[in-house]
């Protein structure tokens, strides 16, 4: 994989895929970004710049672990688009890592093109998920055969007396079959430091961001999953509606992972956008 250097000196790996404009990809977690592949097959519309977080995949760990704060992240992807000389590429982010795009395009915004939120984490909006807003989006789901187990496992963590988050994945996919199975077993974030660290003190200014991207000029993609328990269709809808020039889309049958459960769907939708 190529490599580059962060301001702070710490050597991050990327990875490129197909070809085109590009559009620099940032994962969640923080976790490998091989669980993105490409991304249900966007890579044959555009050429995908997939970023490895410090600490992640093919990235090195830092000697400051604070840098894992997601503010600080944003300057990773900044050094990434001038190691590369892109001038304003469009930029997609998933899952925790919208967190990470958001604050860029807030922080860069004369750096950003075409601005794609897949099921995006919304902590640095300040727009938080209820515990029954979850319960009802789960209750969804109960004709599913793993209901029961995974129901029992939210209810314990939604409650505080319960900490098995492997229980409830089958929340977090349209369907709960093998190829799911395997990517969530894959999809897991190796290192709990980088984790832990992400949302530290300072890592979100809510009202600073949302007074930047109030004035956000460019176009701005918020995709849902019909069934995605971490940011539920409704926060989605909310996080769109911050944005001036907004695109919200619910993908009916998926989950968090939205090219996973309808690669067709996610292509069309995502393509049509960034083209």
């Amino acid at each position: 994989m190529p490599t580059f250097s962060a301001p702070d000196g710490t050597q991050l790996a990327y990875r490129t895929i197909g070809e085109g404009d590009p559009v620099v990809c940032v994962p969640g977690g923080p976790a490998d970004s091989a669980y993105l592949g490409d991304l249900g097959g966007l890579a044959a519309h555009r050429r995908l710049i997939v970023l490895d977080l410090r600490g992640t995949g093919g990235s090195a760990v830092p000697e400051d672990t604070s840098s894992y704060r997601c503010d600080r992240l944003v300057d990773d992807v900044e050094a990434l688009r001038d190691h590369l000389g892109l001038a304003r590429p469009d930029l997609l982010g998933h899952s925790a890592g919208a967190n990470i795009a958001v604050q860029y395009a807030a922080r860069h915004p004369e750096n950003t093109g075409r601005l794609a939120l897949i099921t995006p984490g919304p902590a640095a909006v300040g727009i938080t998920v209820t515990g029954e807003t979850r319960r009802a989006l789960a209750l969804l789901r109960k004709d599913e055969p793993w209901f029961p187990p995974a129901f029992a496992a939210l209810e314990a963590i939604t409650g505080g007396t319960g900490g098995d988050w492997d229980a409830i994945a089958p929340f977090f996919t349209g369907r709960w079959d093998a190829e799911a199975r395997r990517h969530q077993a894959e999809s897991r974030p190796a290192n709990q430091e980088a984790v832990a660290l992400f949302g530290a003190e300072g890592a979100f200014t809510p009202e600073a961001t949302r007074t930047a991207i109030a004035a956000h000029e460019g176009p701005v993609l918020l995709l849902a999953g019909e069934f995605d328990l971490n940011t539920p269709p409704s926060a989605v809808a909310e996080y769109a509606g911050l944005f001036p020039d907004a695109t919200y889309v619910a993908q009916p049958g998926a989950g968090h992972y939205p090219w996973l459960d309808d690669a067709e769907g996610f292509v069309a939708t995502t393509a049509a956008f960034l083209r």
